[in-house]
């Protein structure tokens, strides 16, 4: 099906909020464009309505990759191309660059956004768990002013945030996690490559003196949106790095996934998948 819309193209972020700052659901802004023309080509329901497009993805201000304060600042229109090629993500937060490199094709990876991915908060987007045990914060920008959220909070139901009409996410905070964490993400789809996942997880965690000192949790897919698991972090800190403890987390984590979704016709396949393959993370991080 064909769609009119006007296209407009910003020199700048201050122009493109303008251009927004009214806050008709009709402007919508245009990152990577991997969603939202996809959605206009199928005719769903969350992109009918729309009369403009406002081009955000390359501008300047929307695009860097720095050092900021203890961590990092990515622009959120940073390509996860340039997410899974840059040094510092890579040494530094190498679940995220893991993550970026299982995300479509690449060209789709040469597309599609940071900031596009979790503002459109499929189930199924895989940057979400490792940002979330990252413990990212993320900058919103309007014509008006400026606010900072955790990622957790922003994110309130399938394709729901609190992001607002007239709003931009201009800026992923990354604080730099303490030295002595070590984790993992695991994507499982139904291929290889350009896939949607079926169940993704990410786990940070930091062992000293064969006690699990710390661990951050999260899942995607499995779950309605990206989660942490704080209860079961809580109950996991303190116990020794033994495979009958390891399995007991693991055995948690498929009891809270349960009650966070409910029974589904995938839950005799996707419970015990996932209970084995969190199972498999922790030994490989936790023992050496």
């Amino acid at each position: 099906m064909r769609h009119d819309f006007d296209f407009v193209k910003p020199a700048s972020l201050r122009e493109a909020l303008d251009l927004i700052s009214e806050g008709n659901p009709a402007t919508r802004p245009l990152a990577g464009g991997t969603d939202i023309i996809a959605g206009l080509q199928q005719n769903a329901p969350r992109f009918t309505g729309i009369q403009t497009l406002v081009d955000i993805h390359n501008l300047p201000e929307l695009k860097a990759i720095r050092e900021a304060g203890n961590g990092i600042s990515i622009g959120g229109a940073a390509t996860f191309s340039e997410i899974r090629n840059h040094p510092l993500i890579r040494e530094k937060f190498p679940l995220l660059a893991k993550a970026a490199g299982t995300i479509g094709s690449v060209q789709i990876r040469n597309r599609a956004t940071l900031a596009g991915n979790f503002v459109n908060n499929a189930p199924c987007a895989d940057s979400v768990p490792p940002l979330l045990v990252y413990e990212a914060e993320i900058k919103i920008q309007s014509a008006h002013g400026e606010r900072k959220i955790p990622l957790q909070d922003f994110l309130l139901k399938p394709y729901r945030t609190q992001l607002q009409p007239n709003e931009l996410v201009t800026e992923i905070l990354l604080p730099r996690p303490p030295a002595g964490y070590s984790g993992d993400f695991y994507k499982l789809g139904r291929r290889r490559g350009v896939a949607v996942s079926r169940i993704t997880l990410a786990v940070l965690a930091k062992v000293r003196n064969n006690l699990l000192e710390d661990i951050r949790i999260s899942s995607g897919a499995v779950t309605p949106i990206g989660l942490r698991f704080p209860e079961l972090e809580a109950l996991a800190r303190g116990k020794p790095v033994l495979p009958d403890h390891l399995k007991e987390i693991a055995r948690k984590l498929g009891e809270q996934v349960l009650d966070k979704t409910g029974l589904r016709w995938s839950t005799p396949y996707k419970l015990p998948v996932t209970q084995q393959t969190f199972y498999g993370l922790l030994h490989r991080i936790c023992i050496k």
